[in-house]
């Protein structure tokens, strides 16, 4: 069977056509998974036994609907992989740290509810940065993950795994999540499709939470049909999640002619390598040349966010990671000689290099004295940002950028730089500050380096993005 060439809608046609079983299907990737993850190092664990049975669940089900003569979900059958941040009941759940290496989730996360009713296969839990903090999938603390184009170079992070899992064809969709740009990053840099949704589009419940206010999950997939496919699946209300709004998905098509499409200057300032900003601009000529207005906008507080943001997400993450203390579950050192010393070696051994950075950094910005210079002062810029969003969606219909600065780079180039690394985001953070949504689909290459362009709505805008992107994708191709 070739994979390669299969989409989430052309296997739902084959399984609806009986060229061959969701188990078939399935045997297909996990022998893929088999021949080649001991190279790329997408996946922490592989989870044959529960994908196995799911597939043969999906084809008893697809055999009932097709003498009921009815229809059946998209998703039924068709292989995916799991960010290893969303838990799934009964399985492995380590967010890539060593504190969390034994911990086996009691319950599934909303996404994998959803995901199971659809009747979703699931074959493994993919690799990323310990807690999602990280642009390379360098920082986990059990693999590093390489790309799939280049396996000298990092796929991007912190949802490197699931990138280069779809990107492989070691699945044919994944879940990852987003917190400051963890989804479009990895997608740009592995040469597949990432949407980033609104905040509150779709339930963090389950997910291991990094930075509260900024985590969103969302899908990475080989094409933008089937992320519309996976995204109108897990978005929704969510009794769970009461940052989760109702989200009704328009079912309109959009045209790219007549549509305002915005660059902001800050995006194309110094810094950015040549080769990515002529595919960018590329992209750009080749909307206008298909009826898009293009119109030049300004979002001035661009060249605060990076340092918004690394005050932020360090202060909501020591706040999140304080629950791991050795106490109530994850890893607990048993030679401690009183309670603070249980506290002390269980995070520090725990903890790597990266988590422990963010800790301090928020436990100081957090502290009596420092809080209102510092955390307060950054969440009051991030309103300057949201407003700097808010008047250039009064001029513009979307936004196009860059999705990175520069292609993927080398394993261990980086490694010891975290500053250089956290300039990753300079185009992927702003609108995650604002809460707004955004894709990254690819639209060209560097040699064998995928290049992403990002695509960036209004809130709770996906169809429009998705609409665009769509589009996007036949003209760039």
């Amino acid at each position: 069977m070739n994979i390669s060439d299969l989409t989430i809608t052309k296997a739902h046609e084959g399984l609806k056509n009986r060229e061959f079983s969701s188990k078939e299907l399935t045997l297909t990737y996990l022998e893929n998974i088999k021949n080649k993850d001991n190279r790329i190092n997408a996946y922490l664990a592989i989870t044959e036994e529960l994908a196995l049975d799911q597939a043969e669940r999906a084809d008893q089900a697809i055999n009932n609907a097709e003498k009921e003569k009815k229809d059946f979900p998209l998703l039924m059958g068709i292989p995916c992989s799991i960010k290893d941040s969303i838990v799934v009941k009964d399985y492995p759940s380590t967010s890539a740290s060593k504190i969390l290496e034994n911990y086996i989730s009691p319950y599934d996360a909303t996404v994998i509810k959803k995901l199971k009713e659809q009747g979703s296969v699931m074959l493994g839990k993919t690799n990323l940065d310990e807690f999602a903090m990280g642009v390379s999938t360098e920082n986990s603390a059990f693999k590093t993950t390489k790309n799939p184009h280049d396996l000298t170079r990092v796929p991007g992070g912190s949802s490197g795994g699931s990138a280069a899992s779809v990107a492989a064809e070691e699945a044919m969709y994944s879940l990852g999540s987003d917190t400051g740009g963890s989804i479009r990053l990895p997608a740009s840099f592995s040469g597949v499709v990432g949407l980033n949704p609104t905040y509150g589009a779709v339930s963090r419940y389950g997910l291991i939470a990094l930075a509260s206010s900024l985590d969103q999950i969302g899908p990475i997939t080989k094409t933008v049909e089937d992320c519309k496919i996976v995204f109108e699946a897990i978005a929704g209300q969510d009794d769970f999640d009461s940052t989760c709004q109702v989200f009704q998905f328009e079912e309109k098509d959009i045209d790219i002619k007549g549509l305002t499409i915005g660059i902001a200057k800050e995006y194309f300032a110094k810094g950015i390598d040549s080769d990515v900003e002529k595919i960018i601009k590329n992209a750009i000529d080749i909307a206008e040349k298909h009826g898009a207005k293009i119109q030049e906008i300004s979002l001035p507080t661009t060249k605060y966010a990076i340092a918004v943001y690394y005050i932020i997400v360090p202060s909501e993450a020591s706040a999140n990671l304080a629950r791991y203390d050795g106490i109530k579950y994850g890893l607990s050192t048993k030679d401690a000689k009183d309670l603070l010393d249980v506290y002390v070696r269980s995070r520090g051994k725990g903890f790597g290099e990266e988590p422990k950075r963010r800790i301090l950094i928020g436990t100081y910005a957090l502290s009596s004295g420092y809080y209102d210079q510092y955390y307060h002062k950054a969440n009051q810029v991030r309103e300057l940002i949201k407003d700097d969003f808010r008047k250039a969606f009064e001029k513009v219909d979307l936004i196009f950028s860059p999705v990175s600065p520069i292609p993927s780079f080398k394993v261990g180039e980086k490694a010891n730089d975290p500053l250089s690394m956290y300039l990753m985001d300079v185009y992927t953070c702003p609108l995650k500050l604002a809460g707004l949504p955004a894709i990254s689909i690819p639209a060209g290459k560097i040699g064998p380096l995928p290049v992403g362009l990002q695509i960036i709505g209004n809130y709770f805008q996906e169809n429009k993005i998705l609409s665009i992107a769509y589009k996007m994708e036949k003209m760039l191709q």
